[in-house]
């Protein structure tokens, strides 16, 4: 989905910047308990004017968990990178108050037994079995320290969420947050984290564009589409969004990812425990320049997306391409192409069910407008109450 902003404005919010090779640390296990995710950001570039990457920043991300568990690990990553990067230390912490750390919670990662790992280029790791307690739908602190040069740091853009930073050396310890002076809207290396639950069945993963990302939902409420389904389901799946604003199904976008296509394995396949997943995208592909005006284009990268997850035994969810009536590249013709895809979504039975975000989120009297109601006002993406609406037209036994 288009964002507002362009990549030099990305870059100004501290942009510090993975491929496949995925390196899984140590873990520890629980036969009454099962792994999965609880929370993602999909990995969408690096930052190329930092050729030095963040040498001696300390950056506290503050990411939101869906279900708790009684241990986590947690994924970094290099995707983007052009050479190995050191993380010196990193820590994980329940959030007592803004950027401030339940001092008794603030642990060590360890990578392998160590507290320092470096990973390559074209990498991500996964730490090992962190004893720390996370509750569910609350905030963790994910603080990262880098003492080396690294080059371009992989980063998600679109965050919807204020974390923190300090080029000061390694503050990862610090409980308080008084250190972390300055502030990022981006989450920097860290790309996903996992809880061992004793109540989830499995992860669903919601892979997607902007609206999937939260884009003109409130900044630090987690009122992204995917925050509220998991707020209804409970402990049943945890939930991960694998969202990145501007993300096409056919073409790569820089900032806004490689094709959907191709980073369904990274994003979706690989991640721990997938159950089902719930796909929303396409409409990029029609209203971005160039226009994809062929709606089976389309549909067949649809159709592989699923196709690839069933073969992993993964359950998949289509949803219906939103009205964008009223936004600047709109024109009658890209509506007919959306129509098409829409039309071939909900009969074509290639994904094991449908939700018509569509048709909760139209303007009955202008089906081809979103409902002002549910519109953050660009008459692309929605607000609050239209991804609160989105979430509760998904039925949880279709999960």
């Amino acid at each position: 989905m288009r964002t507002r902003f362009g990549r030099v404005a990305l870059v100004a919010m501290l942009t510090f910047g993975v491929t496949s090779g995925l390196a899984t640390a140590g873990t520890l296990s629980s036969a009454s308990s099962t792994w999965v995710g609880t929370w993602e950001a999909a990995p969408a570039s690096g930052v190329d004017n930092t050729p030095g990457g963040y040498t001696n920043y300390s950056i506290r991300n503050v990411v939101h968990t869906t279900v708790g568990g009684s241990q986590t690990r947690i994924r970094l990553s290099n995707r983007w990178g052009a050479a190995p990067v050191t993380f010196g230390h990193v820590t994980v912490g329940v959030q007592a108050r803004v950027g401030t750390a339940d001092a008794a919670s603030l642990v060590n990662v360890t990578f392998h037994g160590k507290t320092s790992t470096t990973v390559a280029a074209g990498a991500d790791i996964v730490s090992d079995a962190v004893p720390l307690r996370v509750p569910s739908n609350s905030n963790l602190l994910v603080t990262t320290y880098v003492p080396t040069p690294s080059g371009p740091v992989t980063y998600h853009p679109l965050a919807m969420q204020t974390s923190f930073f300090t080029p000061n050396g390694d503050h990862s310890g610090d409980a308080w947050g008084t250190a972390y002076t300055q502030t990022t809207n981006v989450w920097h290396y860290v790309t996903g984290i996992d809880v061992l639950s004793p109540n989830a069945k499995g992860t669903v993963v919601a892979f997607g564009d902007s609206i999937t990302d939260g884009y003109g939902s409130t900044p630090d409420a987690n009122h992204r589409w995917p925050n509220y389904l998991s707020e209804r389901i409970g402990q049943r799946y945890g939930v991960i969004d694998a969202g990145i604003s501007g993300n096409r199904l056919l073409l790569d976008g820089g900032p806004a990812g490689e094709a959907a296509v191709k980073r369904l394995d990274e994003d979706v396949l690989s991640r721990t425990d997938v159950h089902s997943m719930i796909v929303l995208l396409g409409v990029n592909d029609i209203q971005q320049s160039p226009h994809q005006l062929d709606p089976t284009k389309i549909e067949g990268a649809l159709q592989d997306i699923a196709q690839r997850a069933h073969a992993r035994g993964i359950r998949t969810i289509a949803s219906t391409i939103l009205p964008f009536k009223g936004f600047d590249t709109w024109t009658p013709q890209l509506e007919t192409v959306r129509q098409a895809v829409n039309q071939w979504i909900r009969t074509s039975g290639v994904y094991d069910t449908v939700v018509d975000f569509d048709q909760v989120v139209r303007d009955p009297s202008d089906p081809e407008r979103m409902l002002p109601v549910y519109d953050c006002g660009d008459h692309l993406h929605p607000g609050d109450a239209g991804y609160q609406a989105m979430a509760y037209a998904v039925d949880p036994n279709s999960l």
